[in-house]
């Protein structure tokens, strides 16, 4: 690259101080055992405790408080005895497979009387953060800048199976180690796993979902969104197996309720384990992701959607079948187009654009710096056509169900773990509707994968039947998987049921497309892990660029804290949103003929009697949920809010549609995270689902 004449290369300097590096403005999701480094900051917005109280191995401390939950939400411990809450969504599938058209507990909602009657989830499990330590060097001992990828990883991969080794012997904890910074830091994280999980309390999804996929991402907001659960141990106080002599969980801390509420401007903080952002990623990136990627899948997706409301509308035996279902698909539908919105109309690829000209200008006089972005783009060229392949293939192809159920069922599995599979499949499976799906999803699937990867006998096949749709109806007919009645025929004689697996279209269709579409998500990774390496790199290179700047690593599922304030916000001209709804606005949308807006009647009569005890707001009413300026991503569902003196306010539940796109940029001026008031899930527990004994379980303070 030519030197470029001072003035020219100050002001894309200036230009990447401005938009590289993100405002201090609410953005940011800190390490907890580095958290003393933004104490500071947090005092000065509002904060009361020390960092000794937000994460500490020598004291109980907030993150002893906290949970991962089932491996992608967050929970919080709010009594001695393992009462737990998190969001609705994230419990939604235990709610679900515990409901049936006899005991429909989504629509009713569910209560335990007593712990005799709280409910058993197999397969739910919640782990705590015992500690977190930086291991970057023991990680990278012997590491050479002379290795070739594999030899280094290999070599950090069995530095790592040391460190974890060390860091786990005795005890009965586990232990991950993750990367941060794209590998130019490593962090361990010891955990503690409890698997005997139990559903306490969920209030119905006209509540727990009220607004559904319409108010999903949006704002306002009047949903109930939270469950409890209970954390069980054996008596010794150490992770068991379910078993009814198991007793509640003891914390070592658990979180004090704030009855006072919050208001505008008041300080925040979140605390939970956000999942995945991309803050560093380049323009080419980011381009993918607004013109390809999430076209495509929010289009597949909208398909799958209008089939399965239409189905779900016609019988109640069908909605519950199809309710888990529809939620999931949904969710990153909206998302995605609500994160298009946000980076077109940022403009964040033409931010990126400028920060890394400013960046090729700094880097000029580097030369282990120099190439980095050219190498970059190259790559992400390379990628374009493979990713869209392999998004083509999980957005369209694995969207059938039937072709998934049976196509994933390797040769050779042993017949009790096909029963056991075939069990949960056929209990919310609707033939009627995989069948539109089907037709719908494999002529968009043919019509828009690269026609590299398709192989040549299944066009020939798809043309002979006289189409895509024709070809997959063919498919689904001649499979003996295509009912529950194919499959009890079968499902008594293991020979039976194995031959016909493994001769099964359906299987076949799956494993044929699958094979020919492998070779794009073999290139894809490839290519990834070379573009991870070379982030390294650029993101080290950022950091020397800026040194006096506070950066944060990307989300990877750790225990992270996100702080703001409580505030409103102003989506379009005219237009300012309050940064809280009340039950009043529950009333307004009560409508009974939609099932996302009837409200229970035990909600419309506590309504009309005004009687809110304890719970009401100082202004006299039940506030539902508020905005505040936390940092979230998904995760943080059912992260708990906590106000300056670490007293638990509100249950994180989304964020708004026009925040989506600050997994990538963070707008301060729109991005808002939802919670639910903490209020409002009390006066729920107590006053709908007369389940008032669990709050003597609990501290408040006003």
């Amino acid at each position: 690259m030519k030197m470029m004449k001072k003035a020219k290369w100050c002001g894309l300097l200036l230009v990447a101080l401005v938009v590289v590096l993100p405002s201090r403005a609410d953005e940011g999701m800190w390490l907890p055992s580095l958290i003393g480094e933004r104490i500071k900051d947090m005092r000065q917005k509002g904060f009361r405790l020390t960092a000794e109280d937000i994460y500490s191995v020598n004291h109980a401390s907030m993150k002893d408080a906290i949970v991962l939950f089932g491996g992608g939400c967050t929970g919080e411990l709010v009594s001695g005895e393992g009462l737990l809450f998190t969001n609705h969504h994230c419990g939604y599938r235990q709610i679900q497979q515990h409901s049936s058209v006899e005991h429909d507990y989504l629509t009713n909602g569910f209560w335990a009387m007593s712990r005799a009657e709280e409910l058993p989830n197999p397969g739910l499990s919640v782990s705590f953060l015992v500690r977190m330590d930086d291991v970057t060097e023991a990680v990278l001992k012997g590491v050479t800048d002379k290795m070739t990828v594999a030899e280094r990883d290999s070599l950090i991969a069995r530095n790592s199976a040391s460190v974890i080794e060390k860091a786990t012997e005795g005890t009965h904890y586990t232990a991950a180690i993750k990367p941060l910074y794209f590998g130019n830091q490593y962090f361990i994280y010891v955990t503690e796993v409890f698997t005997d999980v139990r559903l306490v309390a969920a209030p119905p999804s006209a509540i727990g979902k009220f607004g559904g996929d319409t108010d999903n991402w949006m704002w306002p907001r009047h949903t109930g969104d939270f469950s409890v659960f209970r954390i069980y141990a054996g008596k010794d106080n150490k992770p068991a197996s379910y078993s009814r002599e198991n007793v509640p969980y003891r914390p070592k801390k658990y979180f004090t309720i704030a009855t006072s509420g919050v208001k505008e401007g008041d300080f925040t903080m979140i605390y939970g384990f956000p999942g995945r952002t991309q803050r560093y990623v380049i323009s080419d990136a980011v381009d993918f992701i607004l013109n390809r990627s999430n076209p495509l899948k929010i289009d597949l997706r909208t398909r799958r959607l209008r089939i399965f409301n239409e189905e779900q509308a016609r019988d109640t035996r069908t909605r519950i079948q199809y309710a888990a279902k529809n939620a999931s698909v949904a969710n990153a539908w909206k998302k995605w187009q609500g994160e298009s919105k946000g980076i077109a109309r940022l403009g964040t690829i033409e931010k990126k654009r400028q920060q890394e000209a400013a960046f090729e200008a700094w880097a000029a006089d580097k030369p282990q710096y120099r190439g980095v972005l050219p190498q970059l783009k190259k790559l992400y060229g390379e990628l374009d056509e493979n990713a869209y392949a392999v998004d083509c293939f999980n957005e369209g192809l694995a969207g059938i169900e039937l072709l998934s159920f049976t196509g994933r069922i390797a040769p050779g599995t042993p017949v009790a773990e096909i029963r056991k599979r075939a069990e949960v499949f056929y209990k919310d499976y609707s033939p009627v509707i995989d069948r539109r799906v089907a037709a719908d999803l494999f002529s968009e699937y043919v019509k828009r994968l690269p026609a590299r990867f398709l192989s040549d006998s299944l066009r020939r096949a798809i043309d002979a039947a006289g189409g895509a749709a024709a070809y997959i109806e063919e498919v689904m007919n001649r499979s003996s998987f295509a009912s529950v009645e194919g499959y009890e025929a079968l499902k008594g004689d293991s020979v039976a049921l194995t031959k016909a697996l493994a001769e099964d279209p359906a299987a076949a269709l799956y494993r044929q497309t699958r094979k020919s579409v492998l070779p794009a998500g073999k290139e894809a990774k490839r290519l990834n892990l070379e573009i991870a390496e070379l982030y390294k790199v650029y993101v080290q290179g950022l950091r020397e660029m800026s040194p006096d700047y506070a950066f944060y690593p990307d989300a990877n599922l750790t225990l992270r804290v996100a702080y703001g304030h409580v505030a409103g916000y102003r989506p379009q001209d005219a237009v300012w949103h309050e940064p809280y709804t009340t039950l009043e606005g529950i009333i307004e949308k009560d409508t009974p003929e939609v099932y996302d807006y009837n409200v229970p009647q035990g909600l419309r009569d506590l309504y009309a009697s005004k009687d809110y005890g304890r719970w009401a707001d100082r202004d006299g009413r039940i506030h539902v949920a508020f905005l505040a300026t936390n940092h979230t991503t998904g995760g943080n569902s059912g992260s708990p809010i906590l106000d300056r003196r670490g007293r638990l306010v509100g249950i994180n539940f989304d964020r708004t549609w026009l925040s989506t796109m600050s997994d990538i940029e963070f707008d301060p001026s729109m991005c808002r995270n939802i919670a639910v008031d903490i209020r409002y899930v009390l006066f729920l527990i107590d006053r709908l689902g007369g389940a008032g004994y669990l709050l003597d379980e609990m501290t408040f303070e006003k």
